[in-house]
């Protein structure tokens, strides 16, 4: 189902120009690798220049360009056809010995270049095309030793370099004789007969998938969806991809398509953890499928913009009232095909994380749900948060390299698929409050969603409310608003402190309030005499929310709490806190908490 629905979305890239004209995926056979430069020869085979094929920016990077579809180097020496890095292409590659480099920066590499040259040498021999004879006649007297007479080159090395003729823009490998050659050597591959499982259909059985590039920390040089490398993968004595057979064309549309989704240019392609989520559409028009891919790239990373941010979650908000998606957003069709794919490295294999293939009315849906269940008053952000954003309130010190890629993964699929949230996340920010003190807006927010989600499949008997709720009776979210209030007395009674009742106590307060809140409680009637003396009216105030939330107390408080209750706990002491800020200024709905 994967790779079918990919195969399908390559044959609606292969309709389509990209904005220069390009055509944005290539033609079978062909691949878009990172080409650095092209070597200009003449017609009698002589080198006449080195033209960089190189990005404007500050730091220059290859271009990829539309080359016949490079060999896959699990091991030995296999070059490419009519391009390939300078170890094949010219014979030369640069120096790893970086003390010798200073001496001699390149170094030969005879058998690559041997091989690149016995391989052309014996295709193109009776071609007679002049851009396949000119490049026939450079290789039959070019010596890596000449390499140093050719000041052009010198920037070359291990770079991946093409030919043409007579000048740049004359590409040998685009000319007519040129792609016949190619196309008669893809058919001329001895590739078994069989039936392709995602066409359906007859055809020469891939042996090796081409390789898949992009992949958040996978290997440069690509890895694979499917590969079979031992005999304990393999089955009724099949080799390699005959154990699970595809087609030459669909292994090439499949893995097309998705390096077209890895690179991060086209906007198809999030990092989640450790996995490269990618995204794509199927509907009857490309106008509609474009548009429900770029709504969802707006929820998964907010514009920067408020505005505009805000118009998107606004459609979400609407949806989450149960306003049809159609009435909301005309462009966008509830019956748009949607699909998400998860990819994390595995060594030279791609693992799936996570895949989910549904309508985009549903997928909206869940997103509206997502965002119904995080919505907290008052509003603790400015621009809505990424999926990233708040795995980052998870991690120690706030750095994405300690988020958890499984929990990652679980957020993800609770995210897009409306399932539960992993109860690991719930864990993980209550551990990190109770470490570093910071119950933030969006840490709360999560802990809320976590909840009011449990409660909504039927888990927990009691809803959790946006807003403060002076009415509830929940034990462990009373807890949260006394200790909100006793800090409260303590901070207008003594000033700001280097270590408050929150730094000190916070963690044993939410995990066992037997052993703490009666000491807190001795300590704020001091509190409170002295506040009498210099704010009467504060005092009156903080002492009647104090006696409104004990009476609403069991007589004696709990030994310990649950992880659900210690959430309860978090969100009472987070909006309990924010009311004072709300009260001394109405106007005042953004948290303390880093945005």
């Amino acid at each position: 189902m994967i790779l079918a629905s990919l195969a399908r979305y390559y044959r609606r890239l292969a309709t389509q120009n990209d904005d220069f004209g390009n055509p944005k995926v290539p033609p079978y056979g062909f691949s878009e690798e990172k080409i650095g430069w092209i070597l200009v020869l003449d017609k009698e085979g002589r080198l006449k220049d080195a033209v960089p094929n190189l990005t404007a920016d500050k730091k220059p990077q290859p271009k990829l360009m539309s080359v016949p579809r490079p060999e896959k180097r699990t091991s030995g020496v296999k070059p490419n056809f009519l391009w390939d890095k300078t170890a094949y292409a010219l014979g030369v590659e640069a120096n790893k010995d970086k003390v010798q480099a200073k001496i001699e920066p390149v170094v030969p590499s005879e058998k690559t270049f041997e091989a690149f040259r016995q391989y052309h040498l014996a295709l193109l021999q009776h071609e007679q095309d002049e851009g396949l004879q000119a490049l026939y006649r450079f290789l039959q007297h070019w010596q890596p030793a000449q390499f140093a007479d050719y000041p052009c080159l010198s920037e070359t090395p291990d770079a991946n370099v093409v030919f043409a003729l007579d000048k740049p823009s004359a590409l040998i490998h685009k000319r007519e004789a040129a792609q016949t050659l190619l196309a008669g050597r893809l058919k001329s591959d001895e590739a078994e007969q069989g039936l392709c499982l995602i066409s359906g259909e007859e055809a020469p059985i891939a042996r090796l998938h081409p390789a898949i590039k992009g992949v958040f920390g996978g290997q440069s040089s690509g890895g694979s969806i499917i590969s079979f490398n031992k005999e304990s993968f393999a089955s009724f004595g099949k080799e390699q991809g005959a154990n699970a057979p595809v087609s030459e064309v669909s292994a090439f549309a499949y893995t097309t398509a998705l390096n077209y989704l890895l690179r991060r240019e086209n906007g198809h392609c999030l990092t989640i953890g450790d996995a490269s989520t990618v995204f794509w559409a199927e509907a009857a028009d490309s106008e509609t499928a474009a548009a429900a891919e770029d709504f969802f790239a707006d929820i998964m990373t907010p514009p920067d913009d408020e505005q505009q941010s805000q118009k998107v979650f606004d459609i979400l908000e609407q949806i989450a009232k149960g306003r049809p998606l159609q009435e909301i957003a005309p462009d966008l069709s509830p019956d748009t095909r949607f699909y998400i794919l998860g990819l994390a490295p595995n060594a030279a294999r791609i693992s799936i994380r996570f895949w989910l293939d549904t309508t985009f009315g549903q997928l909206a849906a869940n997103l509206a749900q997502h965002w119904q269940d995080l919505a907290l008053e008052p509003r603790p952000w400015k621009t809505a948060p990424s999926v990233w954003r708040l795995l980052l309130q998870t991690a120690v010190l706030g750095k994405s390299e300690n988020i958890s890629p499984v929990l990652a993964g679980e957020m993800m699929r609770a995210v897009i698929g409306g399932t539960l949230y992993p109860m690991s996340l719930l864990a993980q920010l209550i551990a990190r409050i109770r470490a570093d003190g910071d119950a933030n807006g969006l840490r709360v927010a999560m802990i809320k969603a976590v909840l009011q989600r449990r409660f909504r499949k039927g888990l927990i008997h009691e809803e959790v409310s946006m807003s403060l709720n002076t009415e509830s009776r929940n034990t462990a979210y009373l807890l949260g608003r006394l200790f909100a209030v006793l800090e409260r007395i303590q901070y207008q009674a003594l000033g700001e402190l280097n270590a408050g009742i929150a730094d000190r106590y916070y963690g044993s307060a939410s995990a066992v309030p037997f052993s703490v809140f009666p000491r807190l409680l001795s300590g704020a009637k001091h509190h409170l005499s002295r506040l009498r003396k210099d704010k009467a009216g504060m005092a009156v105030n903080l002492d009647k929310d104090l006696g409104e939330i004990i009476a609403m107390l069991p007589e004696t408080f709990p030994r310990h709490l649950s992880i659900d209750e210690q959430g309860r706990f978090a969100i009472g002491y987070y909006q309990q806190k924010q009311s004072y800020f709300a009260k001394k200024d109405p106007a005042v709905t953004q948290t303390h908490e880093g945005e």
